[in-house]
């Protein structure tokens, strides 16, 4: 495996792995904005009002998201790491 193998390789799983962390973290940002906007129109300062529904909107985005994070995944693997694996 020469050096531009590596580190393309390196790029190519680090790509992967923001694009299948996307859904996920766009959900958290999303669910904290409605609740820090909620508690502020409100002045309910909970600290179990933002780990709650950011947890379960977390929880339903990884659900709803996991069949497209394993075909990445699965993909890239096949695609990349096993042929650098066996060497061809």
């Amino acid at each position: 495996m020469t050096e531009v193998q590596f580190y393309d390789t390196l790029r190519q799983g680090l790509w992967i792995a923001v694009v299948i962390s996307m859904p996920i973290l766009t959900v958290a940002l999303a669910a904290g904005l409605f609740v820090g906007l909620f508690q502020a129109l409100t002045s309910i300062q909970e600290m179990s009002l933002t780990f709650v529904p950011k947890l379960l909107a977390i929880v339903v985005a990884f659900w709803i998201s996991m069949a497209f994070m394993t075909t990445s995944l699965s993909e890239f693997f096949t695609d990349t790491i096993i042929p650098l694996v066996i060497g061809s």
